[in-house]
């Protein structure tokens, strides 16, 4: 690691580009996300680490990824950044023996799992997502985050930049201080505002967590269930068998892609990706690549009656194209 500045630190990843920058985009919220902005074949990533907050650009240079971070957290993410694009995850024992699987496989072969070491970060916006479509928790955790959360450090304040404007993300002591009238405003009834306030206290103990213990802790959350877990374990741990369980889309790829039918049951799909255990989620990253589930049917109607603030994104709308 190179020191170019008080604020401003950088790292050559020696990684395959390709994949592994794709990673980056798994951790975006939808249209608009102020933590997260794409710039050419680069990532601007704002996060807050156990030093502070920080500003990342993550970009292919040859055939590594250069990594630059601003900010009190600039040293703690570059250190993790081997861990972010998945350099930890370990693919040996997968052999997939599906047709479909080995094809991506050999297509793929540097597809990893990445790591944020962030539990809260995942996980509190998670809980938003529960049981909504993706446009309205989007919308939801965009006005949130724009209205509580502190600007990126770094360039996110210089006007014109590509990285102007990024926010950080709400941290848990941010999340437990909204109060529940601007969690209604932003769409978030009851239910959903009191699951993550209740995560939010937990904070400190739910960092301390490792992968083996991640899902009984999670799931001892009040309203926590076995979907956020997965995603949060997915995102923070780099949990390679961690798929998404209990998520509407991901079963009826899997199905059609392993069994050749949709839709399935749940038990039909378990029972499928049972050969794989160890590796299930990064068996679902492979489907998700040549897989895509036809939608058929109405869409769902999203409600009209919340605050103007709370109703989806339309084009026009700032962040929305």
């Amino acid at each position: 690691m190179t020191r170019a500045g008080a604020d401003d630190q950088q790292l050559r990843v020696l990684v395959g580009v390709a994949d592994r920058l794709d990673m980056i985009g798994r951790l975006v919220r939808g249209p608009g996300d102020p933590t997260h902005r794409r710039a050419g074949s680069g990532w601007w990533r704002a996060s807050v680490t156990p030093d502070g907050g920080v500003l990342m650009h993550l970009a292919p240079r040859g055939g590594d990824v250069e990594a630059r971070a601003w900010g009190p957290g600039a040293a703690w993410a570059l250190c993790q950044c081997p861990r972010l694009l998945g350099c930890h995850d370990d693919p040996a024992g997968f052999a997939p023996d599906h047709p479909a699987l080995r094809e991506r496989w050999r297509r793929h072969p540097h597809l990893r799992v990445g790591a944020t070491d962030r539990v809260c970060e995942t996980l509190l916006p998670t809980i938003i997502e529960q049981k909504v479509t993706g446009a309205e928790a989007f919308r939801s955790i965009r006005l949130l985050t724009l209205r509580f959360a502190e600007p990126a450090p770094g360039p996110a304040g210089v006007s014109g930049h590509p990285a102007s404007g990024m926010r950080l993300p709400l941290i848990p002591r941010q999340w437990a201080a909204i109060p529940s009238w601007d969690y209604l405003r932003a769409g978030v009834e009851q239910k959903r505002s009191a699951t993550v306030v209740g995560a939010a206290r937990r904070a400190a103990a739910l960092e301390r967590i490792d992968v083996g213990g991640a899902d009984v802790a999670l799931r001892s959350v009040p309203g926590v269930g076995e979907w956020t877990s997965a995603i949060t374990r997915q995102q923070a741990f780099g949990d390679p068998d961690a798929w998404s369980v209990g998520d509407y889309h991901v079963p009826r790829a899997i199905g059609r892609a392993l069994l050749g039918r949709d839709p399935v049951d749940a038990t039909e799909v378990a029972a499928a990706l049972e050969p794989y255990r160890g590796h299930r989620y990064r068996v679902e990253q492979l489907i998700a690549r040549g897989v895509r589930v036809e939608r058929h049917g109405p869409r769902r109607s999203l409600p009209t009656h919340l605050p103007w603030d709370c109703r989806p994104p339309r084009r026009g709308d700032a962040g929305v194209a």
